[in-house]
């Protein structure tokens, strides 16, 4: 299986069920894995916490600290409940065997680990914690040590990013068989430090199809060949600008220049602008009711939008084309609440791109934003199948998904990002990579991921995510697109 795959919950329960019935030991292997990981961490000698559950993850948490002690580890066991399933029942008769002792709870004297390994709970979660547990958790935070979370942070629901009422804060956790998405998204961004992914091993005709994948978009760049003029790199047109709101427009339409659109055309609510002084490159011209719009290859329309008269007569007229569409911010707004526009869109032959946010998301599907943040890839499916677009739904995580449910999860990007018109700048982006000839799937991946680069690039060289501005991501985007071209990053 691809290591960028990503299995659903269901497949990977089938998947375990069918190794198991192919005799393969995965808790085992993931044992393994785990014992791997703390050897290149931490040195032999070094003390190591072992905190296991009674279920399976706690099987793969002893079994480890099996292999630990063996490699001669400090192991000290922690184990607040009786093992439930025979694996883990078989790991601990093991290490009882070996002379280990487990402890129920944390001990005053317990000399201070190097490393803590969370195997108290895996994905099979679903409820709130109560005692032992709450406060074994609580305990282990306290401490305030690297730990190693396997599989998933106890507490954190690995498919949603969703939290109990508490949850390991893990400094790595080391995920089993396949990514799960929700160790990259919502809470999980923060609770699931750096994740990386133990594949195991088991015939290639036991791999389920995946439902989604990690977006690593990079390869998808459209090539340039030096023989080369602007109209081979596509013509944008921004539609928004309303006034007082000019600035989304300006930001959008210089994204897409730097996104790497031959030409770039603003048609702005608010006439009051002939030119941009920051970006003269810009052809500006004030949309009115008779406007006749340039020919383009591909139009955003949204950024400051406004939701008058107007701007519903604008975005119907737009999707009554089969032209590509980028719909954000106020053309997500003005969908919202109206029935009729959402059936033209849901019909229309061209390639469109959605880009809300939770809140605008929530609108579109008449629920509140927390039910949106409750189950993010479950709100972008049923938005891309119901309207028949790609959806990006932004976020600590952005997920890029098809009408038909499989999606990206992008990884890139940050807290840099969380300020006024970066979704501007991403939908501009967008457009451009739209405009280049990519279908609307992967223009939505790559424009996302650029732009989480382009956060990232600044958080390095700033050292944190304070202080990045919309229009001073701009010209980032162009450095990311060339170093990505290039393989040089700085």
């Amino acid at each position: 299986m691809r290591t960028d795959a990503i299995l659903s919950l269901a497949a990977l329960r089938q998947l375990e069920q069918d190794a198991a019935h192919h005799g393969l030991d995965l808790m085992a292997q993931a044992a393994r894995a785990t014992a791997d990981w703390v050897g290149g961490h931490q040195p032999p000698g070094a003390r190591v916490l072992v905190a296991a559950g009674p279920g399976n993850n706690g099987g793969d948490a002893l079994q480890a600290a099996l292999l630990l002690h063996q490699r001669g580890y400090h192991v000290d066991l922690l184990l607040p409940a009786t093992p439930t399933s025979p694996a883990t029942q078989a790991a601990l008769q093991a290490l009882l065997a070996a002379g280990l002792q487990p402890r129920p709870t944390l001990a005053e004297d317990t000399p201070p680990p190097a490393l803590i390994i969370d195997g108290l709970f895996g994905i099979g979660l679903a409820r709130d914690f109560a005692a032992p547990w709450l406060g074994t958790i609580r305990q282990l935070n306290a401490l305030a040590i690297p730990i190693l979370a396997l599989d998933t942070p106890s507490g954190l629901d690995p498919y949603r990013g969703t939290v109990a009422n508490v949850a390991i804060r893990a400094s790595h956790t080391l995920t089993f068989l396949s990514h799960k998405p929700g160790l990259y998204m919502a809470a999980g961004a923060d609770l699931a430090g750096q994740v990386e992914l133990a594949p195991l091993d088991y015939p290639s005709e036991l791999c389920p199809a995946a439902e989604g994948e990690l977006n690593r978009p990079l390869a998808l760049l459209p090539a340039r060949a030096n023989n080369s003029h602007k109209g081979r790199f596509g013509c944008v047109l921004v539609i928004g600008g309303a006034h007082g709101l000019l600035g989304a427009a300006l930001l959008a339409g210089r994204a897409a220049y730097a996104g790497g659109a031959g030409k770039v055309h603003l048609a702005t609510l608010d006439d009051r602008l002939a030119v941009d002084p920051a970006a003269p490159e810009l052809m500006i011209q004030a949309l009115e009711p008779s406007t006749t719009l340039p020919r383009a290859d591909t139009v955003a329309i949204g950024p400051g939008l406004g939701q008058g008269s107007n701007a519903r007569q604008w975005l119907a007229r737009l999707l009554d084309t089969d032209v590509p569409l980028l719909l954000d911010a106020d053309a997500l707004n003005l969908l919202a609440g109206d029935s009729a526009l959402q059936q033209v869109l849901s019909r229309r032959q061209g390639e469109t791109v959605l880009t809300p946010h939770p809140a605008e998301a929530a609108r579109l599907l008449a629920c509140s934003t927390a039910e949106v943040q409750a189950d993010r890839l479950a709100a972008a499916r049923a938005l891309a199948q119901r309207l028949d677009s790609v959806v990006v739904l932004k976020g600590a995580g952005s997920l890029i998904v098809r009408p038909d449910g499989y999606y990206r999860l992008n990884t890139s990007g940050g807290p840099a990002l969380a300020v006024a018109g970066q979704g501007d700048v991403l939908s501009g982006l967008v457009a451009a990579l739209l405009a280049q000839g990519l279908a609307a799937f992967d223009a939505a991946a790559l424009g996302v991921h650029l732009h989480g680069l382009a956060g990232d690039a600044y958080t390095r060289a700033e050292q944190g995510p304070v202080g990045l501005s919309a229009s001073a991501t701009v010209p980032l985007l162009s450095r990311m697109i060339n170093q990505a071209r290039t393989g040089v990053h700085g």
